[in-house]
């Protein structure tokens, strides 16, 4: 399951992964509102936390996860993912060259740190 995360800044999405993360998940929640952010505005950030809670990802949900990424490959200002599962910080830090946005790796316990970097102004 996908819930969105509250008190976020303007242009900043925010979205926790609880339980098992289904395809279903990004059609309902994660797509929607990342089409509904880039109607309004040219970039944004997201911070996306993969807790304790977490149990995994159904194949499809994967899928949707790298489409939606690509569909807006330009779009993105700043990225931080926060988890502590270790095949996600290992594929995090070996593709995150890849992600065309300021990319940052938080654990668990740095998730406030996570959303003071997410939060933090833009650079002129």
């Amino acid at each position: 399951m996908i819930e969105q995360m509250q008190g976020l800044p303007a242009g900043t999405l925010g979205f926790r992964a609880i339980g098992q993360v289904t395809a279903d998940d990004y059609a309902r929640i994660i797509v929607p509102d990342v089409e509904a952010a880039f109607a309004l505005n040219r970039k944004l950030r997201l911070i996306y936390h993969i807790g304790p809670e977490f149990t995994g990802f159904d194949p499809g949900a994967m899928w949707d996860d790298a489409k939606l990424g690509m569909r807006h490959l330009s779009g993105w200002d700043r990225v931080a993912l926060v988890t502590d599962v270790q095949w996600l910080r290992m594929t995090a830090t070996a593709m995150g060259f890849a992600i065309p946005a300021e990319f940052r790796l938080f654990s668990n316990v740095e998730l406030a740190q996570a959303i003071g970097w997410i939060s933090e102004p833009p650079r002129v």
